[in-house]
């Protein structure tokens, strides 16, 4: 710092001697302060806003300088060179002249509405149909239509879209999976759960310590007579490589005509929707509280499922639970903080409110 200042001061000092020699004491120190000031500004602004005006005086003072100062000079030759072709681009700029009139709207409802109600049509199809009733309208004005609107323009648009494949399949979707509990006493509890793809619902279906495969096949028989209520059979269950599901629990789901999809080695992703139902029963009940034998594990669970199922929202399911049948309350804002009611759930770890009529 102590060195910037004296070399700086240093350079201004020569700068008053050599001014000394033409002007008066005054104006010398006046024109020294002011190259200063400038040298500031520089250092704080780093491209200055110049208007039109400025940049004509500019220009001109420029012719007025000799070579070496015109060094100094803050506006460089290319940008001198710059402002007058943006000048000359101005000065010859024609008025935009009218182009291709636009399409009325009329026409562009009937090509929607032709394409909302024929999906397989592509954009040539439609300029066909439309020529058949003496519209006359480029085939590309069709094609820049429905790009407008989120339309493919190709016919393309045969069958389901993937995510509507994917709901589809869904409903008819089931996964399953094991987690485990440890007790205080360090003994480790394996609870098995079912979870259907569309609704999100939860089907608990046993605890124990030592899930052999006579008791994995014996919960399976459990789930398969249930599952028979639902209005839609199950097509796929999806599970882990896991030992513990035996081929004689694969063969309970064959005979009810649901295929087995086990996921690739290491790859928990592949049954997200269990996982993710492990995860949340963990952070929102079993990581927040201490399970001391199988009679409370089998209580704990089974309230935390019940919750899952009948109050908590989800949001693919539009913030409504899986067991709900009505959707969403519409927006009220005029809440009332005295109607708001609380049921506690495992002695107050989960909440459950609502409002009071």
């Amino acid at each position: 710092m102590a060195l910037s200042f004296f070399y700086l001061a240093f350079v201004r000092v020569l700068q008053l001697l050599r001014l000394f020699r033409y002007e008066s004491s005054e104006l010398a120190v006046e024109v020294v302060m002011l190259r200063h000031e400038v040298a500031v500004l520089r250092r704080q602004v780093a491209r200055p806003a110049l208007r039109p005006a400025d940049r004509a005086l500019l220009a001109g003072l420029s012719r007025l300088l000799s070579g070496a100062r015109r060094r100094r000079f803050f506006v460089q030759p290319e940008t001198l060179l710059r402002w007058h072709r943006d000048l000359v681009r101005r000065r010859w700029t024609y008025p935009r002249r009218p182009g291709r009139p636009s399409i009325p709207v009329d026409t562009v409802q009937i090509v929607l509405r032709l394409a909302k109600e024929n999906p397989t049509w592509g954009y040539r199809r439609i300029h066909g149909e439309l020529a058949t009733m003496g519209m006359r309208l480029a085939p590309s004005s069709v094609w820049g239509i429905l790009r407008r609107q989120g339309i493919e323009p190709s016919p393309i648009r045969i069958g389901p879209t993937w995510a509507e494949f994917l709901r589809a399949q869904a409903s008819s979707m089931l996964a399953c999976d094991f987690f485990t509990v440890d007790t205080v006493l360090l003994r480790r509890l394996y609870v098995l759960f079912f979870i259907e793809i569309d609704t999100r619902r939860v089907h608990l279906s046993g605890i124990t310590a030592s899930p052999l495969g006579a008791w994995v096949v014996q919960q399976a028989r459990n789930l398969s007579s249930a599952l028979a209520e639902r209005t839609r059979p199950v097509r796929f269950l999806v599970r882990n490589r896991d030992a513990k599901f035996t081929s004689s629990f694969d063969e309970v789901f064959r005979a009810e005509g649901i295929r087995i999809i086990r996921t690739p080695v290491r790859a928990p992703r592949a049954n997200a929707f269990a996982e993710r139902f492990i995860g949340t029963v963990r952070r929102e009940c079993l990581d927040r509280m201490l399970i001391f034998h199988r009679r409370q594990l089998e209580v704990v669970p089974s309230e935390s499922i019940d919750h899952y199922n009948s109050h908590r929202p989800h949001r693919s399911l539009n913030q409504t639970p899986p067991l709900s049948m009505t959707p969403a309350a519409p927006p009220n804002p005029h809440l009332d903080a005295k109607q708001l009611r609380r049921a506690d759930r495992l002695g107050g770890l989960i909440h459950e409110y609502e409002l009071a009529a």
